[in-house]
């Protein structure tokens, strides 16, 4: 029999280990949170797998001005059903000019030999500040 409380625990792991990464710019290890097969759907790009989204969020130009970034993940829902999640919570963004942008994570989760990981994680942003340092990000 599963153990519900430990399978939660382990997909809020994943959700913070994704957002602590990519604020941290170690785009490898939050790709890593993705199955092999896994998709990041975020405005402009739906890489499919670690490599190509490493890729994809390893492209561009930072602007040089971000210097502080903060995901706020918030109300994960979380429904299991054997191998397989699913997962909705609400984000915020802060840098260091302020509220930069917030919106919604929409994910179908997978256990994995390695663990629970991202099988499709659809990133909305619903709101922006004129001010943000982030590339023009568009909603969905």
């Amino acid at each position: 029999m599963a153990d519900l409380g430990a399978d939660r625990d382990a997909i809020r792991d994943l959700l913070a280990r994704y957002t602590y990464n990519g604020d941290r710019g170690r785009v490898a290890e939050l790709a890593a949170c993705f199955a092999d097969d896994g998709v990041l759907d975020y405005p402009g790009a739906s890489p499919t797998g670690p490599e190509a989204i490493a890729t994809s969020l390893g492209s561009g130009t930072r602007d040089p001005r971000l210097t502080f970034v903060r995901h706020h993940i918030t109300n994960p829902l979380i429904a299991i059903d054997g191998d397989q999640a699913t997962a909705r919570s609400y984000f915020a963004v802060h840098s260091n000019f302020g509220p930069d942008h917030s919106g919604t994570y929409d994910d179908r989760l997978v256990r994995t030999e390695g663990g629970w990981r991202f099988a499709y994680r659809r990133v909305r942003v619903d709101w922006q500040a004129e001010t943000s340092l982030f590339r023009a990000m568009t909603t969905r």
